[in-house]
């Protein structure tokens, strides 16, 4: 993947240890968004509760980080390339686009929709309209399921912005609803799987526009994204645990419909196409 190509984002905030950070008081989400877990731990964002913690701060650096950090300059290449991929789609429909905020931390950072840690991994918070993330989540990720490749990390950075188009442009609203009435929303055809799936869904169709703007994909780099879509699947992490697969207590969808639904938005480059609520078969 060539993402050099890319507009690096001005929209990092890189509050990880040796940054001059402050705070700023941020409001926590009741129901924000939470992970797929691993072993118990979370390790992939979707819509659940934070863990919590006494502070509720934001911790948002205002150093400008060094420019040998190539993992940073890969995120923010990332960051920005989503930016400018979603500005285009939303005004070709008259909306403005409003971009989110990528905070990196390390160790743990008090969120505002909680507390995080390092082994969280990636999330949305709507609160602030921020995405959270430990870099180190890559090198988990690499050492425990093999998802290598900058194109499968830049598929788990734009499906947490796939979040955030989400709510932005109201298309997410039934699963929202359904938190906001407490009704049940895990399950296998649950409105958690199909939000997530939905924001795989979104993750292709940047990547569709992506290629067509920069023609930057490499032999290999599609199936690094798909790799990383299967692996995450609730079936697949469950099988990783050794546990028996039990579809009632899916969050985030089967391997198949991972890599399926990011396929769509690749295919199409439309996000019409990521239907996910009306879908008869996810």
């Amino acid at each position: 993947m060539l993402w050099n190509k890319a507009r690096r984002s001005d929209n990092v905030n890189d509050t990880r240890e040796g940054k001059d950070a402050r705070t700023l008081t941020g409001k926590k989400l009741g129901a924000g968004l939470a992970a797929a877990a691993l072993t118990g731990v979370a390790l992939y964002s979707s819509y659940n509760t934070a863990p919590q913690a006494p502070a509720a701060e934001d911790y948002i650096s205002q150093e400008i980080a060094p420019v040998d950090d190539p993992q940073l300059k890969f995120i923010e290449s990332i960051l920005g390339d989503t930016e400018d991929t979603w500005e285009q789609v939303f005004a070709s429909t008259g909306q403005h686009y409003p971009a989110p905020t990528l905070t990196l931390f390390s160790d743990g950072i008090a969120s505002g929709c909680g507390f995080a840690s390092a082994s969280s991994g990636p999330f949305y918070c709507p609160t602030n309209q921020n995405i959270y993330m430990d870099p180190a989540f890559f090198e988990q990720m690499a050492e425990r399921f093999s998802v290598v490749g900058d194109f499968a990390q830049a598929y788990i950075l734009a499906h947490e912005v796939g979040h955030h188009v989400q709510i932005a442009l109201g298309i997410s609203a039934p699963f929202e609803s359904a938190l906001s009435a407490r009704q049940p929303v895990t399950g296998d055809s649950g409105l958690e799987v199909r939000v997530e799936l939905q924001a795989d869904c979104l993750a292709g169709v940047w990547a569709h526009h992506a290629q067509q703007r920069h023609a930057w994909l490499e032999p290999g780099d599609i199936d690094e994204a798909l790799n990383a879509a299967s692996v995450l699947g609730d079936d697949a992490l469950q099988r990783a645990r050794n546990q028996t697969v039990r579809p009632e207590t899916f969050s985030h969808g089967t391997s198949h419909q991972r890599s399926a639904w990011f396929s769509a938005g690749f295919d199409s480059g439309r996000v019409e196409a990521c239907d996910t609520f009306n879908a008869a078969q996810l």
